[in-house]
């Protein structure tokens, strides 16, 4: 089982930048995909993007195309996201996620991760 712990939420200015973390322990994350995912009040989870295992390939929300970067630090068994160009409709919680399977693509089914963190809080104010 993986354990995934989020960190660098916060509030930021419309405009702004933040860049957050998320650190696996239980399992080394090298061949499997990672992924972010956010909830805004009264919504559903949303996929935000996703990194390949090998590759390195990404996938991202076209909301978010063009303003967030996704990446990963095998070697520390890290995933990042950083966030430019916020906008209000950024503000969520956001939950980094491990997929299950071995060598799976990345992925923006919520469906195709098993191990989620506790999430970190963006707010974004305008």
């Amino acid at each position: 089982q993986v354990q995934l712990v989020e960190s660098g939420g916060g509030l930021v200015q419309a405009g702004g930048s933040l860049r957050l973390s998320c650190a696996a322990s239980g399992r080394t994350n090298r061949n499997y995909a990672m992924a972010w995912f956010r909830q805004a009040p009264g919504k559903e989870r949303e996929f935000v993007a996703s990194i390949g295992w090998s590759d390195r390939s990404t996938v991202y929300a076209d909301s978010v195309k063009g303003r967030f970067t996704i990446s990963r630090d095998d070697g520390k068994n890290m995933v990042f996201l950083q966030m430019n160009t916020l906008i209000p409709e950024d503000t969520a919680v956001y939950y980094c996620a491990a997929a299950d399977r071995l060598y799976a693509a990345p992925s923006s089914s919520r469906f195709n991760y098993g191990s989620w963190g506790q999430g970190t809080q963006v707010t974004v104010s305008s």
